[in-house]
């Protein structure tokens, strides 16, 4: 039996198969207000419909000023929900699951006026210097994701993704590199750790559903966090009700990448291993033979596939044809299938 294909559980929720949509931004609403557009409706349903198990809707900004850019789907009002509710109701007539990933860019915005950050180091050059956070700053972001995941609760999606990767502002408050903090939101790794563990507190409060955490599990320069860093904070993030770590890699420093097929996927085996808990391989896994062998050797429990799906709206009909699993079709295409 495949592994790709076979059903899992998490925290009440069975996705048909191991395959998640990974949240990739479209950059496509249109009037700066964060509002669902007719693109991502036709982009989310169309991978729906060929078959993918969980379909993770894009970074989803907590404040106006948590947006990478004007563009940015948001998640900051009530007036978001009602445009989410449709598309996760379409999304569950295919089949899917759904999720939502819950993100604030700090000093990666650009966005117009002052943005925030752990400590006022600007990314680049060509990035603004961010405004160091106070406590109550601190406070009112916690609150604002936690606001943010009970209007994802509301909204109907399945599961919660915390974007804690990629040098957005969560990965800012985990990284030396960034955070230079003297109070207790700094110093230490614990410190570091001090704004995600409250964040993950504050959402068990309003969430009971399957909870996933992106990781930066690799910042590939001197004097960051390493995966053997990031296996001590998935122990931690366990211990608070976590269900599976989504196992990224990079963007928090400007430095080069050495890609090839699966480069982040021992990052998610040493984690599921060595901290015990799910883990999810995503980065460059473009074969159902690849995800198939990560699945098998227990190396990660899902598969997010991103560019992939970006391709070829049917991936998961792609896999299922080359590991020679009969796929159900939407019964409209059953003649071609």
């Amino acid at each position: 039996m495949s592994a790709l294909f076979s059903p899992i559980t998490i925290q009440g929720v069975t996705l048909k198969n191991r395959i998640v949509m990974s949240p990739m931004c479209m950059y496509s609403c249109m009037d700066e207000d964060g509002i669902l557009t007719d693109w991502h409706r036709t982009h989310y349903i169309s991978r729906a419909v060929g078959q993918v198990g969980l379909i993770m809707l894009e970074a989803s900004a907590v404040t106006p000023q948590g947006r990478i850019s004007n563009q940015d789907l948001g998640i900051w009002g009530d007036e978001h929900i009602e445009g989410l509710k449709e598309l996760v109701t379409e999304l569950k007539k295919q089949g899917s699951k759904t999720s939502i990933q819950l993100a604030h860019a700090g000093r990666k915005a650009e966005v117009d006026g002052d943005i925030i950050a752990p400590s006022a180091i600007a990314f680049s050059e060509k990035y603004k210097t961010p405004q160091e956070m106070t406590k109550d700053m601190i406070k009112e972001t916690v609150q604002a994701f936690v606001d943010a995941a009970g209007r994802a609760k509301k909204a109907g999606f399945d599961v919660i993704e915390i974007h804690g990767a990629h040098g957005y502002l969560i990965n800012q408050f985990l990284s030396p590199l960034t955070n230079h903090r003297t109070d207790e939101y700094g110093k230490t790794k614990e410190g570091r750790y001090l704004f995600l563990q409250q964040i993950i507190d504050g959402i068990k409060e309003v969430w009971s559903g399957p909870l996933f955490v992106r990781i930066s599990a690799e910042e590939y320069a001197e004097g960051g966090n390493h995966v053997d860093d990031y296996v001590e904070y998935a122990k931690h993030m366990k211990e608070q009700g976590v269900h599976l770590i989504d196992c990224s890699s990079g963007a928090v420093v400007n430095v080069p990448l050495n890609l090839y097929p699966g480069y982040q996927v021992p990052l998610a085996d040493q984690i599921k291993k060595e901290a015990g808990i799910a883990t999810g391989a995503v980065g460059a896994i473009t074969t159902g033979l690849q995800a198939e062998e990560i699945l098998q050797n227990e190396r990660a429990d899902l598969i997010f596939i991103a560019r992939q799906l970006l391709k070829d709206p049917y991936w998961a009909r792609t896999a299922a044809k080359e590991l020679e699993v009969e796929l159900e079709a939407p019964i409209q295409y059953s003649r071609v299938w």
